[in-house]
């Protein structure tokens, strides 16, 4: 599992509320929630991870950072954490499966992660329902079509957009990611507030990081 462009995005860019508790779903080897955890110097944070292999290293790592006092990493599926945990959280945030379909990856590992095999959008949707604090924030980054119709089924489980961020590779490309920001609260009058961002300045191969990209991002990398 290696830092992608969206576990980055996601976690540079989520409301980590100050003293705030903070819910990681799936959160493979802990990349967003070590960001989470260094954004808010008070925050608890709760990384659950299924995968064994990646729930062992996701404990490793946060045990390394100077965050370990504030990090704590669970191997559970979030349906089992749902029903067995009474914490509400803050913040509650997933890099989540996307593809509903298509053919499944030989590496198990590689297929729960891209395909919604354990973990489909309607659990994370009923589980976030449960854990999230009443006016609390459930943040995620997803395809952009899946997106779409992801906002649509959070609706009916009453967790509702409040801000949208269009992900473009590049200011030439189409938007191919949206970051989502649902709430329980109701819908601002005037709608869901809308941003864009592109993650490279122009396309081909001398395409460099985009501004917008390195200011959001710039206190993450070495």
């Amino acid at each position: 599992m290696k830092v992608g462009t969206d576990g980055v995005l996601l976690g540079a860019w989520a409301p980590v509320p100050p003293a705030g508790r903070v819910l990681d779903i799936g959160a493979g080897t802990g990349l967003i929630s070590l960001m989470a955890a260094q954004r808010q110097s008070d925050a608890q944070v709760v990384a659950i991870e299924i995968d064994e292999a990646a729930a062992k290293q996701a404990a490793e790592n946060a045990a390394a950072s100077p965050f370990a006092d504030r990090l704590e990493v669970a191997c559970s599926s979030i349906q089992d954490y749902t029903r067995q945990t009474e914490k509400r959280f803050d913040l509650i945030l997933s890099n989540p499966p996307f593809f509903s379909g298509g053919v499944i990856s030989e590496q198990e590992g590689r297929a729960n992660v891209r395909h919604t095999v354990k973990l489909s959008h309607q659990d994370l949707l009923r589980s976030v329902q449960r854990l999230l604090s009443d006016d609390g924030s459930f943040c995620l980054v997803l395809p952009w079509l899946e997106g779409l119709r992801f906002q649509e089924v959070a609706a009916t489980y009453q967790l509702f957009t409040h801000r949208v961020v269009r992900v473009r590779p590049s200011p030439e490309k189409s938007a191919n990611r949206v970051l989502l920001e649902l709430k329980k609260l109701p819908v601002p009058t005037n709608g869901p507030l809308q941003e864009e961002i592109s993650v490279y300045e122009k396309a081909g191969e001398n395409a460099g990081r985009s501004k917008d990209f390195l200011s959001l991002t710039t206190a993450f990398y070495l």
